[in-house]
């Protein structure tokens, strides 16, 4: 069984696998004694790092170096291909957990400015990268992996520095993490690229396109089929995907797309990026997030690991120059691309500098691809400990260059010539200014046409693919007479829906009538926008009929199939498309529609909404009586769901707790005020500092801040964090009243915070 899993998993581990096939046995103690030796290693290493308050990826890099060959100073794995196997599957569920953040719906709603920024630094840093390459000597091949390494920032680096520093919800940060998600797709993009490029050995622009072209159709085919099946899956067996179960489910869907991905001729990574955007997108997101936060934190901490075992000292110091010159490119480039994005699509000179300022490291992306060049045996090997010192050294900075954003910015205001400022404030103005109704009406209605000619067509081409491909091969072997026709009826059959979608108006006749009246250059945009549709098809029809039976039966045939479609047009059809559309787009928005409510009207402007409850809800543990949903917010509460249990119209006496799902039920104004409020988090782990609690003694000196005030004035629960016991005074214990008078002298027998207790003394 692990062998095939092995097998499954990377090539290298199925050479491993098959070696040990042959030799009768394979060495599972061996596996697991590198695994639990490299785990302990990290473990150490991971504590050392929180008491220093350093990102936890660089005490796992620290791990595997300590646990390489090139550490003389400990003993080594046994096996480097056995931390292979565990850091293949570590890139799976990170690439799985990094699409769960991402989701097509937040790429949709990063906007324009984010997808400029991104593209003008990763094509920027692309440029750098590869001359820098080139003056360091290296090869074209390792150039352009080396650029691709050093375009993409650290999304859990930066995440951790602004939570740290308490900066994720100022403007910069939330343009910060739009262009965070689109370098994601960037990325997955740029693997595929490389790896194109690697395998044929050049850079041919056909081949690329040609990658390029497949994986946007492919992305977009998963895309769909994702959102059509799965919501409507997970919410048809809601009642019994328990944590468990949820695990499980969302594992198996995971590796199952990576296995497919595969097949079609991309990588493991790939299909469990696009695997975890699909589910991003569903009301179960936070729960899978949730359940496989330990199966990413461990496979995830290996892959660091194997990150680490890559570091070698004696290259470090004798690539110490590339390593300072790659390291300040990163931070250079970063700042001046970043900048420069955001003010060419309108920020202020302020936001530019602090978003260029935030993206000043590389991190999870850089390894991936440099993993990726290794492993296609392109990458020189030198280049892998280069990055990853280039890594931890701006992963250091990048702290310090967040909080440098403010004072530069200042100088730069300062010594900017006015001129210059205003007009950089004027552009900013014009980006961010107000467009005009039939403006604003007229994009939309241009962004409706777009994606509908894009789905469509992309439905289209993949039964056209299939129906040609594999049905008919398979409808000719088995009928040879009615082969053909019959595989022409299935298909047109299968395609009829969707080409009635794409040739119907994407808009209403009352859109259309409002851009003509309101502006007449509008007119033919909208006839071309029309004709192009009816064209493309019509071509599709035709080349279907045309690879089945001939060019000549293609065209008589498929033209008058083509105005049969146009003739079957009815509203009955229409309205069954508009339903059709109408459930894709409540799957693909599923995800906030569920926590918002706005779906799901009871009667007049009252919806129903299911909100999870946070930590730091200010009425967790109340009960539904006492709590002020219905006093302050105005809002009833439908339902409880606490796990799998579901209590439908809860009682007064019912209390709320952490993780509740609460059906509430209110109008829209009066959901979007409680949702903020019910969903508060304000906790971090990693950075918030444990509470030292223990039943301790302090005894009051003259200069005490308690002296001579009454336990009732002092308050000892809100101002020191602690509970008194009791109160020990002329040899005697004493259980203190609210009106007990504290004196010089007295110990006092104290619960609670020992650092707060300590400043009674």
């Amino acid at each position: 069984m692990l062998l095939s899993i092995l097998a499954l998993i990377s090539p290298d581990g199925a050479a491993a696998a098959h070696e040990a096939a042959e030799a009768g046995a394979f060495d599972v103690n061996g596996l697991i004694s590198d695994l639990a030796f490299i785990l302990i290693l990290a473990a150490a290493t991971t504590l050392l790092f929180k008491w220093l308050k350093q990102p936890v990826v660089l005490g796992y890099i620290v791990a595997g170096f300590l646990a390489s060959p090139n550490f003389e100073y400990l003993p080594s794995v046994t096996t480097e291909a056995n931390i292979d196997f565990w850091a293949q599957i570590g890139i799976i569920v990170l690439l799985f957990s990094l699409g769960l953040e991402f989701s097509f719906k937040k790429l949709l709603n990063a906007g324009g400015s984010a997808v400029v920024t991104a593209l003008f630094i990763v094509s920027g840093m692309m440029c750098a990268g590869f001359a820098v390459g080139h003056f360091l000597g290296f090869t074209t091949i390792n150039c352009l992996f080396l650029g691709g390494m050093l375009s993409m920032s650290s999304t859990t680096i930066i995440i951790k520095a602004f939570t740290d520093m308490n900066l994720q919800h100022h403007k910069f940060a939330s343009l910060v993490f739009a262009v965070l998600i689109v370098e994601d797709l960037f990325a997955v993009l740029m693997m595929v690229i490389l790896s194109s490029i690697a395998v044929n050995n050049s850079v041919e622009g056909t081949e690329m396109l040609f990658s390029v072209g497949k994986l946007a159709f492919f992305l977009i085919i998963w895309f769909l089929v994702g959102v059509f099946l799965l919501p409507s899956l997970f919410n048809s067996q809601r009642r019994f995907l328990n944590n468990e179960t949820l695990l499980i489910v969302s594992m198996g869907l995971c590796l199952g797309m990576a296995v497919f991905s595969v097949a079609c001729g991309f990588s493991l990574a790939l299909g469990a990026f696009v695997m975890g955007s699909i589910l991003a997108g569903t009301s179960f997101a936070e729960r899978i997030e949730r359940v496989t936060t330990s199966v990413k934190d461990l496979f995830g901490s290996v892959f660091f690991i194997s990150v680490g075992m890559m570091v070698n000292p004696h290259i470090i110091v004798e690539y110490a120059a590339p390593i300072l010159i790659l390291s300040g490119v990163v931070i250079v480039g970063m700042i001046f691309f970043g900048t420069f994005g955001m003010l060419l699509t309108g920020q202020t000179l302020k936001v530019a500098i602090q978003s260029g300022f935030s993206l000043t490291q590389i991190g999870e992306f850089a390894f991936i691809i440099a993993s990726l060049g290794m492993s296609l045996g392109v990458l020189e090997p030198t280049i892998y400990p280069i990055v990853v010192a280039v890594s931890v050294i701006t992963t250091f900075t990048t702290p310090y260059f967040i909080r440098m954003a403010d004072p530069v910015y200042r100088f730069i205001e300062r010594i900017l010539p006015s001129r210059l400022h205003f007009l950089i404030d004027r552009y900013s103005s014009n980006c961010t200014a107000e467009t005009s109704a039939s403006v604003a009406l007229w994009r939309s209605l241009l962004k409706r046409y777009l994606w509908r000619v894009v789905l469509y067509t992309s439905i289209l081409i993949a039964i056209t693919a299939i129906s040609t491909n594999i049905l008919l091969p398979f409808m000719t072997r088995i009928m040879p007479g009615w082969g053909r026709f019959l595989t022409t009826v299935i298909a047109l059959a299968a395609m009829a829906p969707f080409l009635l979608a794409l040739i119907y108006p994407a808009s209403k006749k009352t859109e259309r009538e409002r851009l003509v009246a309101a502006n007449a250059r509008f007119d033919v945009p909208l006839i071309i926008l029309s004709l192009f549709r009816l064209i493309l098809a019509m071509a599709i029809i035709i080349y279907l009929l045309s690879a089945i039976f001939s060019m000549t039966v293609g065209w008589t045939i498929g033209l008058a199939l083509f105005l049969v479609l146009l003739m079957s047009y009815s509203k009955r059809v229409q309205r069954r498309l508009n339903h059709i559309e109408s459930k894709f787009l409540d799957n693909l928005n599923e995800r906030e529609l569920r926590r918002s409510g706005r779906n799901n009207n009871i009667i007049a402007n009252l919806h129903l909404a299911y909100m999870t409850v946070g930590p730091d809800c200010p009425f967790v543990g109340e009960q539904l009586k006492n709590s002020p949903l219905r006093s302050r917010f105005g809002v009833s509460v439908a339902s409880i769901q606490r796990g799998v249990a579901v209590d439908p119209v809860p009682s007064g006496d019912a209390r709320i707790f952490p993780g509740d799902v609460l059906g509430v039920i209110g109008t829209d104004e009066q959901i979007q005020a409680l949702l903020p409020v019910v969903e508060l988090d304000n906790q971090d782990s990693d950075a918030a500092a444990p509470v030292d609690v223990k039943f301790t003694s302090v005894r009051l000196s003259e200069s005490s801040p308690v002296a001579g005030k009454t336990v009732a004035d002092t308050n000892f629960r809100n101002n020191y964090s602690s509970l008194i016991v009791s109160i020990f005074r002329d040899g005697e214990y004493i259980s203190p009243s609210p009106q007990f008078t504290f004196e010089p002298g007295d110990t006092l027998w104290l619960v609670g915070d020992t650092a707060r207790i300590a400043t009674l003394a």
